[in-house]
């Protein structure tokens, strides 16, 4: 890490612009109305290195003790050829959480070019985060998605399985032990990009080759061309999903 002190790495911290203050103020929103991090003293983060996961890491960093209890924060990366985030180096990512002065862990996922597919390489990379956020006694883990991933989820389960069900801001993953939550699920994808642009990490970091067609992506796609004829739908989409969130979050 000598190596690394002189170089410059990109911190978002307050005091905010106006758009970080209303970052924050909607992820403040969703750490209060659906109890993300209730008596967490321990929060693991997983860290891609993209603008979704850097943006979480910043906000979290600078909300912890500032009206809600102090947490110790721990950034989780998983590396390797094909993972998502392959793109960033770990010296970058130890940088900033040095910076920042949170704990960093890393993994490495197996995976090979033979044998990629999207559903067994997310289920390899959410095993390896869950038990290193284990190892340091973090039992809520933080991940990056944000209303559009949301969005994106309620049209694949409408159009696939016939079902309304988009992410939850919180999710008990009783098979590992853990609890997933989501604290950017208010926030649009637009938003993130405007707000990495302004401070400097906005990057483009995937370089999975099965997950430029992915499912996922070409749902995305789909949204655009569904915007031509209907401007609001995203919009409206993102209403229908965070109102999902919230009754199924009354509904326990």
């Amino acid at each position: 890490m000598d190596k690394l002190l002189n170089l410059h790495f990109p911190v978002a911290r307050p005091p905010w612009t106006g758009l970080g203050r209303r970052l924050e103020s909607m992820c403040r929103k969703a750490l209060y109305e659906f109890d993300l991090l209730k008596d967490q003293k321990k929060v693991a983060l997983a860290l891609s290195g993209g603008k979704d996961s850097l943006a979480l890491l910043y906000l979290l960093k600078a909300i912890a003790g500032r009206g809600i209890p102090d947490f110790e924060l721990t950034a989780i990366h998983v590396g390797g050829p094909f993972s998502c985030g392959a793109g960033v180096s770990e010296g970058f990512l130890k940088g900033i959480c040095e910076e920042l002065g949170v704990a960093y862990l890393s993994c490495e996922s197996k995976q090979k070019r033979e044998t990629l597919e999207c559903y067994s390489c997310s289920r390899e990379r959410r095993t390896l985060i869950f038990e290193a956020a284990k190892s340091v006694g973090a039992t809520t883990v933080a991940f990056g998605h944000h209303r559009d991933d949301s969005v994106q989820t309620l049209l694949m389960n409408l159009l696939h399985k016939g079902e309304f069900a988009a992410m939850l801001p919180k999710v008990p993953m009783h098979d590992y032990g853990v609890t997933i939550v989501r604290p950017l699920i208010y926030i649009s994808e637009d938003e993130i990009r405007e707000f990495a642009k302004m401070y400097g990490f906005a990057r483009v970091v995937c370089q999975c080759p099965v997950g430029q067609n992915s499912m996922r992506r070409q749902t995305k796609d789909l949204l655009v061309e569904i915007e031509k004829k209907f401007p609001n739908a995203r919009d409206n989409l993102g209403s229908a999903s965070l109102l999902y969130g919230s009754q199924k979050a009354l509904s326990k």
